[in-house]
């Protein structure tokens, strides 16, 4: 038996003073990863192997000015990211690099003995001793706390700086409550959208995505103005050109970025609820006969909408999916999708939706990419469209 452990993502209150230390140990757990990257680089290159877990705690420990379990949550961190690269790497995906990239900030997180909760929402992080000396703790307050037992405190920034909270409800589960199966209903506007067999839902949206794409749409249409008026081979049209590929460059790296936090989240949100298989709707398809320039094509489509289409990078979503989710030891397979965003799972009845939510005559009403995303579950489970009870729903975003 056992329980499941949630986290809460809350704001809180605090000093001014205590907003800069806070900021201090998110640059200091920087600091700790950058000396990681360092110390392994030279550790392999000394040794010709990896540098393991204990070389990394004699020669971090005590170096820092943050708490002993907040270094040690750092570089495991830098462990486990070059673990699931050499996991990944051995499936097949060798465009996968192993932790290299220096940071100015990274999260640092509070285990259960760096921390002290009070009355009244108060809780005291602790930073431990450094060159012999206790330092003083950081006090903050949180408004609501959650009622289970606190297990560890992890500093984040998202559109501010927040606290993430991971405790445990003290609810056990039945023995059947977690069979591990989620489906995921990709989409252009939610990027996924994805329920569980135990009543869990969650949507990642695409906003940060869209975002990018619609800037590089509009610079690439300026620049492409300007070089049409310029002669071809002269200096003004080889500078557009050089601007122009350096907007492709930028947006491509910042669409990466966006995809593989996308992805992560998704992979953290399937290790929360216990997944241990996940199937997606398989797109393939979709972006044909859809050009309004052949007659032949039923499928007449506005060149905006053709645009998104073609931009709409599920083949590379699903590679992302495919590689974290063997990481972390669970499957993803590739379902038919047909009918499932248009059929009701209560009467049957088959409607395309017109709005972000599906409705039917029979009264059954759900948000329009869960509805897919339960459709695709039901059918994968039980080989036809039956409705499924959703107990929570999360809504996560991309910073």
């Amino acid at each position: 038996m056992f329980t499941i452990i949630r986290v809460l993502k809350t704001t809180f209150h605090t000093t001014k003073d205590n907003i800069e230390r806070l900021f201090a140990c998110n640059r200091t757990s920087a600091n700790v990863w950058n000396d990681c990257l360092g110390l392994a680089k030279e550790h392999f290159q000394k040794n010709g192997k990896w540098i393991d877990r204990g070389t990394l705690h004699l020669a971090t420990k005590g170096q820092y000015p943050v708490h002993s379990q907040s270094i040690q949550a750092v570089y495991e961190k830098y462990i486990d990211a070059r673990e699931n690269a050499h996991k990944a790497r051995a499936l097949g995906f060798t465009q996968i690099r192993y932790p290299y990239k220096e940071k100015k900030h990274f999260n640092t997180k509070w285990k259960k003995d760096g921390f002290r909760v009070g009355e009244n929402g108060k809780i005291e992080l602790s930073l431990g001793l450094f060159r012999g000396k206790r330092q003083k703790p950081i006090v903050v307050r949180v408004k609501n706390l959650p009622s289970g037992k606190i297990k560890e405190i992890e500093l984040v920034y998202d559109r501010g700086l927040r606290l993430a909270i991971a405790y445990d409800d003290g609810i056990t589960p039945k023995e059947n409550d977690h069979l591990g199966i989620a489906a995921i209903d990709l989409g252009e506007i939610h990027t996924i959208a994805s329920v569980c067999d135990n009543g869990q839902g969650v949507i990642i949206t695409g906003r940060k995505i869209r975002s990018l794409k619609r800037l590089r749409n509009k610079k690439m249409k300026e620049l492409q103005k300007k070089i049409a008026k310029c002669q071809k081979g002269s200096r003004q049209w080889k500078k557009y050109r050089q601007a122009l590929y350096y907007v492709l460059g930028k947006s491509d790296a910042q669409l990466t970025d966006a995809l593989h936090k996308t992805t992560r989240k998704f992979a953290n949100w399937c290790l929360e609820n216990k997944v241990k298989r996940v199937v997606v709707g398989n797109m393939e398809g979709v972006q044909r006969n859809t050009s309004p320039k052949k007659k032949k094509n039923k499928r007449k489509r506005s060149r905006k909408h053709n645009q998104k289409m073609s931009q709409w990078q599920f083949g590379r979503t699903t590679t992302y999916l495919q590689y974290k989710l063997a990481a972390e030891g669970i499957s993803l397979q590739k379902v038919d999708e047909s009918y499932t965003t248009q059929t009701c799972p209560v009467c049957g009845r088959r409607k395309k939706p017109s709005s972000r939510n599906y409705s039917c005559t029979c009264g059954y009403r759900e948000h329009r990419d869960i509805h897919g995303a339960k459709n695709i579950l039901s059918n994968y489970k039980y080989g036809k469209f039956r409705e499924l009870s959703l107990d929570q729903q999360k809504y996560l975003r991309i910073a």
